[in-house]
């Protein structure tokens, strides 16, 4: 169903030049924030250099496959307001919500992950405006619009699944809020399959509206292999106007990892969504079944991939439900 760009991949740590220290001969560049404004696709990068330090940085490109890379590291002002130390900051996921740029941050402090939501004031500066503090969570998406006039955000609590593993989670909740900060739990609206692809799970890039529901892409994680986790791509849908409705849900993973970028690299056998644009989008804010949708991944936590689909598809493989 997603067919791979043949310059895969498309972006590597080659090309990230620039004379700053930190982004000297890094080690990886991955799962990045993808959005479309007048034209241009714009990305926003997790990079990490030889400190294992991760830096964000921002990209740019006219046809959405050759990208212009700037030489600095995005600044999140802000943070400091709210934690005292931060380790890492990382998997944006980018949203226009009311002629707002909001990007969904994970913030890896002492205590776990939490969920920052900063404000564009351009691309090299970006202000904290709400977050999601009370918890450890993680693949924090914004839906691109209001509805009841509350925005609403999709996010994956982390639970200690084994004394030998980080936290990570099975479920994918939904929170709404007036204001970005002080979320209301609306409830979960997806748990992980045992035994199958997706035995943990959680949200890809932010949801796409179409005239059948808002169409997501997550990921899934296989961790029934005894050498090792196998994170995989799917689809679901949820009601347009009650996004607590789960309307379908792909039986079959829409993409795994197959090429060797994808299968080796610092963690194999990833394919991790996280940006994602569509070529047609009408004047309500739909997409069209026909629209191309354009989805870009970390892999092997590596390299970024693009692959292509239609929203027809899509919908077409969330109709069929396990």
């Amino acid at each position: 169903m997603l067919i791979r760009n043949p310059n895969n991949p498309i972006i590597t740590r080659k090309d990230i030049i620039s004379e700053l220290p930190e982004l000297n001969d890094v080690s990886s560049v991955f799962n990045p924030g993808a959005i479309v404004i007048d034209g241009e696709t714009h990305l926003l990068l997790r990079v990490q250099n030889r400190g294992r330090e991760t830096c964000l940085v921002h990209a740019v490109s006219r046809d959405g496959i050759n990208f212009s890379i700037d030489e600095d590291i995005v600044k999140v002002h802000g943070l400091e307001d709210h934690f005292e130390k931060i380790y890492h900051v990382y998997d944006p996921r980018i949203t226009m919500v009311e002629d707002k740029l909001l990007v969904v941050l994970a913030v890896d402090i002492e205590t776990g992950c939490k969920l920052v939501i900063a404000e564009m004031k351009d691309w090299q500066n970006w202000q904290v405006v709400g977050g999601v503090f009370d918890v450890d969570t993680r693949n924090g998406v914004l839906f691109p619009e209001k509805i009841d006039g509350h925005y609403h955000l999709l996010d994956r609590p982390n639970l200690k699944l084994s004394s030998s593993e980080p936290a990570s989670g099975e479920k994918i909740r939904l929170l709404k809020s007036t204001s970005l900060n002080d979320w209301t739990e609306v409830g979960y609206l997806l748990e992980g399959r045992p035994h199958y692809w997706d035995e943990r799970i959680g949200s890809g890039p932010p949801p796409i509206k179409t005239h059948e529901g808002w169409l997501l892409i997550y990921h899934g994680v296989a961790t029934h292999f005894g050498s090792s986790n196998i994170y995989q791509a799917g689809a679901f849908l949820l009601h347009l106007n009650n996004p607590a409705k789960v309307l379908g849900r792909t039986r079959y993973n829409i993409l795994e990892p197959r090429e060797m970028y994808e299968l080796v690299g610092q963690v194999p056998n990833v394919v991790f969504p996280t940006g994602l644009t569509v070529d047609e989008i009408d004047e309500a804010g739909f997409s069209m079944p026909d629209s191309v949708v354009s989805l870009y991944y970390g892999a092997a936590d590596t390299v970024i991939g693009l692959a292509t689909t239609t929203i027809g598809e899509l919908l077409g493989a969330c109709r069929t439900v396990n």
